[in-house]
């Protein structure tokens, strides 16, 4: 019935031309208009194409609480005089005609604006009840009806409009202005002018406009509105910065990366929009036939009439019950809580049915360095071939690796800074993602990586491997053109978090978790050990992987978890891809279905929970839905129940569906709280 819920074929419409959109009791902050507001958002009315202003939104929705209260106030008063003067029924008539009116006015001149758009939906079954009640004199009773309808309304338009008030709610955590440096002056410029490469200063206590890259000064950045961490983070020259964090302590310089729906705040925004557009199947069947089921309702309307002898009064309870809000209420209401939750958290969910789809995982699949482990190589041993000094082989295998961002070769330039070693100039240098890097250093080319990878290279490593299985290391070989110069171990730590979040997917129901990595058989069997994996596979090329994850799939819904660079395939592959700590990476959104803004493992068994959690919420929310509207559809007929009590339950309904759906936007605090 209300014009933003029970029009399934237009919600979004209605929502945006029919409803306060932005209701604002609040200041804002950064001294975003709601112009600005739209127009950052890139939120227009799909009838139209225009960006809305707030006055006429904020002005209808006022001005159907003035009409609920008035009205309200003119019903009231009829009863009053029919007790205390009930010589006066000429008056008292006129109080409760001028009540009904003022409470019938906008469901009515809803359906009048339906009709002559050539369209059918809900509002004209309550729109017919009213009339059906003042043709019958009896006005109280639709002044009533009328009130308990349009308080409805005005729940449903602010739950309607609960996913855009969320996004405003993000773009208010981003300034409108920013201080732009312009060949070293400071100006005053509007932040959605902001091109790529600006370069813009942010003082202490401001939010970040956009994305970027700080290039000068040092600060405490605040990302709990992005990551859910809550605590600050230190920022130098070289680090990322993101739209809507907050700069906490000192006044720093950075380069535009990412502007407008390109940073992370945009993709999240795009996630609680999609969340607002969720359908449930039940809520899909009653789009696709919305056009038959006002006129089925009128049929059985009819009949009813007919067969009670004219009853009108059964026919007006079933028109006001059988509008099918709460159903309509039930999965939206559900799916942008938990969407919200899951942001909080730090979980970009890029489409609603992923979430989903969570609920349904039997199966993991993690990749080991960067997932399961820190990703924070060091080296632990240099085990040169006779006749080359172990700072030789350090130095040509930090040289060759000096433009490869992988751990192993982050690790070498720590050892190399450490050791102030020189390194060597490399040319032509050229990366295979899980094997190794070549480089041209001083004419030679040199071939840093995996054994597998230097032997199909026509390398001979001997019997080089002495020692290596002492404590589970990681090995990469260095050769200069088909001479071994030795080999280079290293090793990483399991992540803390991670035997928990294996323990609590085991306790949700997930019956195999297992393992995927380029490493040796030894350090794959320790961490598979110490981690309880029930089943791992040693080094993988990307492909292995990947045909491993299709295997698995064969039997269960898989989910792969990985570092979203060297795992994309993977992550492709799986029927969900979950990537770790992918604040501000192009890669690790694109090749997964949920990003992990933080490298916090305990937020996948989370995510598994909400899902779950949201499903069961989902389905007791179309169960009271159905229950209070086909019920009632079948009490109504009989006579068993009153016009009056039809729209109290009908507004009790609706209330129910937002109140269950609200539980799930605490879940998950638990990991918040003890963050802080």
């Amino acid at each position: 019935m209300a014009d933003a819920v029970t029009q399934p074929n237009t919600q979004a419409e209605h929502a945006c031309c029919d409803h306060d959109h932005h209701e604002h009791n609040h200041e804002h902050t950064h001294n975003h208009s709601p112009a600005d507001v739209k127009q950052a958002l890139g939120i227009s009315c799909p009838t139209c194409g225009e960006h809305h202003s707030e006055g006429a939104g904020h002005d209808r929705s006022m001005g159907r609480i003035v009409l609920a209260l008035f009205g309200g106030m003119f019903v009231v008063n009829s009863f009053i005089l029919e007790a205390w003067l009930p010589q006066q029924v000429f008056i008292n008539q006129i109080s409760s005609i001028i009540g009904a009116a003022l409470l019938a006015f906008p469901i009515i001149s809803t359906a009048i604006r339906d009709l002559t758009k050539g369209k059918v939906y809900m509002n004209e079954l309550v729109a017919l009840a009213i009339l059906a009640a003042c043709a019958g004199g009896n006005f109280r009773m639709a002044g009533i009806i009328a009130f308990f309808l349009l308080l409805t309304i005005i729940i449903e338009t602010r739950t309607a409009s609960g996913a855009q008030r969320s996004i405003e709610e993000l773009v208010k955590l981003t300034p409108s202005t920013a201080h732009k440096l312009i060949n070293g002056q400071e100006v005053e410029a509007e932040a959605l002018d902001l091109q790529l490469g600006d370069i813009i200063r942010v003082r202490p206590g401001e939010n970040f406009p956009v994305d970027g890259e700080v290039l000068k000064g040092e600060s405490t950045v605040n990302q709990a509105s992005i990551t859910g961490e809550s605590l600050p983070l230190e920022k130098e020259p070289g680090d990322q910065v993101f739209a809507g964090t907050q700069n906490l302590t000192g006044g720093i310089e950075i380069k535009v990366t990412k502007i407008g729906e390109d940073t992370t705040l945009g993709k999240v925004k795009d996630m609680i929009l999609a969340a607002e557009s969720s359908r449930s199947p039940i809520v899909r069947i009653i789009d696709n036939y919305a056009g038959y089921y006002t006129p089925t309702v009128l049929m059985m309307a009819g009949v009813t009439w007919w067969f009670s002898d004219g009853d009108i009064n059964r026919v007006i309870t079933l028109m006001v019950i059988a509008c099918p809000c709460a159903i309509v209420l039930a999965t939206p209401t559900a799916v942008v809580a938990a969407v919200a939750a899951a942001a909080r958290l730090g979980i970009l969910i890029k489409n609603v049915s992923h979430l989903e789809l969570a609920a349904k995982v039997r199966s993991f699949v993690f990749d080991k360095t960067g997932t399961l482990t820190d990703g924070l190589l060091s080296v632990v041993k240099l085990n040169p071939v006779e006749g080359i000094a172990s700072a030789e082989l350090l130095k040509v295998a930090a040289s060759a690796e000096q433009q490869s961002n992988h751990p192993t070769a982050i690790a070498l330039q720590k050892l190399a800074v450490e050791a102030e070693l020189q390194l060597d100039h490399a040319d032509e240098f050229s990366e295979v993602h899980g094997k190794g890097v070549q480089a041209v250093i001083g004419g030679v080319k040199y071939s840093i990586g995996r054994p597998a990878w230097l032997e199909s290279l026509g390398l001979n490593l001997g019997d080089m491997s002495e020692g290596q299985d002492d404590d589970g290391m990681s090995v990469v070989y260095a050769a200069k053109g088909d001479k071994l110069l030795g080999w280079i171990g290293f090793k990483d730590k399991i992540r803390k978090a991670a035997p928990e979040m294996i323990t609590d997917l085991k306790k949700l129901g997930v019956k195999h978790c297992a393992m995927v990595t380029g490493d040796r058989e030894s350090v794959a069997t320790k961490v598979a050990a110490a981690l309880q994996i029930d089943e791992y596979i040693s080094e993988c090329l990307p492909e292995t992987k990947v045909d491993y994850v299709e295997k698995t799939k064969e039997y269960s819904t898989v989910a792969v978890v990985g570092d979203g660079v060297n795992d994309a395939p993977a992550l492709a592959a799986g029927d969900l891809g979950i990537v770790m700590g992918a604040i501000g990476s192009d890669i690790a959104v694109n090749s997964a279905s949920i990003a992990l803004m933080t490298n916090d493992l305990r937020r996948i068994p989370m995510l598994v929970y909400l899902s779950r959690k949201s499903r069961v919420i989902i389905n007791q929310n179309l169960f009271v839905g159905m229950l209070f509207v086909f019920g009632g559809m079948i009490i109504s007929v009989f006579g068993w129940m009153t016009p009056i009590w039809a729209a109290v339950l009908h507004t009790l309904s609706t209330l129910l569906i937002i109140f269950n759906s609200a539980r799930l936007v605490r879940t998950g605090e638990e990991l918040t709280l003890e963050e802080e």
